[in-house]
């Protein structure tokens, strides 16, 4: 069989490009996906079909402007996170009733003020001592420009029998 299989048998060994019959392309990679579901929709064995992206490119989308007021906001909303669970957890006292298995609103205010608080502290900080300091937030991801659906040459003629959805080859 010429397809590689992708599946690891050592955590030290890397997956390999598998090594079968092109049966389309596309440019986006939903297309592909789609064009995959219908495969395996169609009682194609899913284990024998790979997407191959090809032409990667890294792209950086930015997300918006990076300012000490948007650091202090983010900070203090992790931290009020922190300190309702930190409050949670140790809040809890004994009242004159037994004890309390939810702590009152007046027992989770301070750690949820003190958590924000240091949140905005502790990222204001952060982001004072950087040394990379952009302007600006992103998000990176990698894109592939070609997506082909390779599988083994033994069952390229059964893949390509099955109707094509709405797929653009």
């Amino acid at each position: 069989m010429d397809f590689v299989n992708n599946s690891r048998t050592s955590k030290n060994q890397p997956p390999a490009v598998p090594q079968g019959e092109v049966i389309a392309n596309f440019k986006q990679y939903q297309d592909a996906q789609d064009f995959v579901d219908n495969l395996v929709k169609n009682d194609f064995p899913a284990s024998s079909v790979a997407i191959v992206g090809s032409d990667l490119r890294t792209v950086e989308r930015v997300r918006g402007k990076l300012n000490y007021a948007r650091l202090a906001a983010s900070g203090a909303v992790t931290g009020a996170w922190l300190g309702l669970a930190f409050g949670l957890i140790f809040g809890s006292s004994p009242t004159e009733s037994g004890a309390a298995l939810f702590p009152g609103i007046e027992a989770l205010a301070s750690p949820i003020f003190i958590g924000a608080g240091m949140g905005m502290i502790f990222n204001i900080t952060r982001f004072g001592l950087s040394k990379n300091k952009r302007g600006y937030i992103s998000a990176s991801s990698v894109v592939a420009a070609k997506y082909q659906i390779q599988v083994p040459a033994s069952l390229a003629e059964k893949a390509k029998a099955i109707p094509a959805k709405s797929a653009k080859n």
